[in-house]
Formats: structure tokens, sequence, C-alpha cells
């Protein structure tokens, strides 16, 4: 197997390349065509490949095993040709912005809280970290201002091939044993990492590195963040977000929360008023219902606490089946049966129902809900018949 030689690590990065075509085989509706030198960098370690052209194809993915490099093509190259390739510099750069930023992160958490990077992977917008050991929220803010203090320095980030009896002099971070010749990338004053991605060539192309979420994963926590570009695209969509927000609430910029604060008690007022006025609509319903018989009504625009209010009123009045149903968006109906007499276990019928109109749902003996498909005028007939002594 012929070793394509690797552009993709020259700094500064090369944008446009010429190669010689090895082969090109079709696999489904790509091709795979391998090069004798290539500036496309192949996905590993958590990047995706480069994008861009190659002799007028789209590259659509690029992979290497052996150190061969394939790139699967949107159209045929003839062996032995001579191709132009464009690589994608400002994808790239966004690339190199994440997994820098990354590092720089990385060890930061790693000096400070001996915390190992056990899964790194950057997705479509945003990478995701997972680190060993669990992490505070005041751990991480801190972390994140070291970072963005070394990325502000704008020292250089150097990549450099070991052999494996100069590996065994130095100190860095990899998750597996490795073999030389080991690339190693080095952060002064923030990392020193094993590492097959590529990177900027000083900190300050980074930008920022900003974490805007975490969540507990396995032992320790999983970190999303952003970098670069990514960061400064993330903030100009919660601007965008938050001056949305502003208009529809009439508030000037810095009151924001104020008016959201203001906006949900106005909610949470009309939301309590809205119940009490239910609430005597539904002990009016009760009152035409007589002791021992069964009440199933149908009302419009009630969720799963107003089925259960309606039934519990209704309950007030008879022990017999109360049954409440309302529509429901998708065309079917909602419904709450609830029954006060000793003994009553209303599963069985609820089984029923569900079995006779597409249903779904349950509960306790006395009280079930769910919902079904089908015609109020249907199901009334069949829960009257079923409740027949």
């Amino acid at each position: 197997m012929t070793q394509t030689e690797a552009l993709y690590y020259i700094q500064p990065p090369v944008g446009e390349f010429t190669a010689r075509v090895l082969s090109c085989t079709q696999e489904g509706e790509a091709w795979a065509v391998t090069l004798d030198r290539t500036a496309f960098y192949p996905e590993g370690g958590g990047q995706p490949a480069d994008r861009g052209t190659l002799g007028g194809a789209d590259v659509l993915d690029v992979h290497e095993k052996g150190g061969q490099v394939t790139h699967h093509l949107s159209a045929p190259l003839a062996v032995g040709e001579t191709v132009t390739g464009q690589v994608d510099l400002a994808r790239r750069l966004e690339m190199s912005q994440q997994h820098t930023g990354e590092h720089i992160l990385s060890g930061t958490l790693h000096a400070m809280f001996g915390a190992e990077n056990v899964g790194f992977h950057i997705g479509q917008d945003y990478l995701t970290m997972d680190t060993s050991v669990p992490i505070s929220d005041e751990g991480l803010a801190e972390a994140e201002a070291r970072a963005n203090r070394v990325i502000w320095q704008d020292v250089p980030v150097k990549a450099v091939w070991h052999t494996k009896e100069e590996l065994a002099d130095l100190t860095y971070r990899s998750k597996k044993e490795l073999e030389g010749p080991v690339r190693i990338v080095t952060v002064p004053g923030a990392d020193c990492c094993a590492c097959c991605g590529t990177h900027v060539e000083r900190t300050g192309q980074v930008g920022m590195v900003k974490i805007i979420d975490w969540q507990n994963y396995k032992s320790g926590v999983r970190l999303f963040v952003v970098c670069g570009v990514r960061a400064l695209r993330y903030f100009e969509a919660q601007r965008a977000e938050a001056a949305a927000i502003r208009a529809t609430l009439s508030a000037k910029a810095g009151q924001l929360a104020e008016a959201v604060q203001r906006q949900s008690g106005e909610l949470e007022a009309a939301r309590y008023r809205s119940v009490q006025a239910e609430n005597e609509l539904f002990a009016v319903l009760a009152e035409g219902v007589q002791p021992g018989e069964a009440a199933i009504l149908l009302r419009p625009n009630l969720g799963p606490d107003g089925l259960r209010r309606l039934c519990a009123a209704l309950s007030e009045r008879t022990d017999g089946l109360c049954a409440a149903f309302s529509p429901t968006e998708n065309g079917g109906l909602a419904y709450a049966l609830a029954c006060t007499t000793p003994g009553a276990d209303l599963r069985g019928l609820c089984k029923q129902l569900n079995q006779a109109f597409a249903g779904r749902g349950g509960g306790k003996p006395g009280f079930v809900q769910g919902s079904l498909t089908g015609e109020f005028d249907a199901v009334q007939a069949f829960l009257r018949d079923a409740i027949q002594p």
C-alpha cells in the first residue's frame, strides 16, 4: 500500500496543491480516489475531514488507513492524471479553532482538577468533550477564564513529531499507549498532548473558548463548547433571540430579565383565574348530574388537569361512572374516568376502552386517564353499554 504524503500538517495551511491520481474506484454513489499527496485532512481524532474540490469534483469525505488517504468524490478522476486540489480554508480554520481551543481547555482542566479528556468530537455547531471527574459550575467558570487568558496571550502552538526514545523524556497527555513516531502538540502554559488533528499557528487565532452548556455524564461531565467563529455565531444567535424577546415584551436593553419575570407573574395570575373559572363551570355542570347515575361529558380545550378536575366535580354529585372527554389537536380524544364507589376498579374498563378505540392510558383503581381515537358518540355508547348491569 502506497502511503500518501501528508500536506495537511503544513503551516500556514496549504489551500491549493497538485497531485497525481493513483487509483479511482466507485463506491456506491461516490468515487474513492487516492493520490500521491494531499492537503485534505482525513477524519480522525474527533475532527471531521476537510472539504473542497479535487480535479473539479466535490470532496465529500476523506479517510486514512495505514498511511494511505482516500478521498470520496462526487465524480471520478482519471488514474495517472495530475489534478488540482482546493481545500476549503475557512472550514479548516473553523475546525482548527475548535481543536486548539479544546486542547487549551482540556489541558487547563487537567492541571486544575486532574481531569482526563475521555471523549472528544467536533459536531456541526459545537464540540463536546467528556471529563473523567465531576467539576462544579465555579470550577468550569474558572477553567474557562484561564483558558481564554492563554488564548489572548497569543502564544505559538507547536506540533512536533517525536521518536519513541524522545517520548520517554516527555510528559504529555494521551488517551492510549502510543508507538513512535508520535505527533505532540504543545500550547505553552496550557497543554502538551499527543494529537493527529489540525491546529492554528498561534492561540490568538482561536479567538475565545466558551462553555455553552454541560451535563453530568458517566463519572464526569460532558461539556458543550464553541470556539472562534462558532463562538461569534453563538453570541450573534443569542443577541438576535434576545432582541426578538425584547421586542415582544417591549423591554429595553438590560431590562429583559425583569420583563420576563413580570410577564411570568402575569401569566401565572391569568392561569390561576382560568382554573378558578373552569372550576366554577365544572360545579355548574355537576349540578345537572343525579346521584347514582353515570356522567359522561365532552368539553373543549381541556388538558389532563382540567379533565381530572371535571371528573372530581362530577364525583361529588354521583358515585356512578364519571367520564370527561376533550378533543385533541390530532383529531382524537383525551379522557379521564373516575368512580368513588367503594371497591370500584376502572383499570379493566380503561383497557377495554383503549382496545376498542386504539387508545393508551391507565392509572389507579378509582381514576384512569389517557387518549384515544374515535368519535365521542361512539365512545359514549361504548361506555354506557359497558357499565350496564
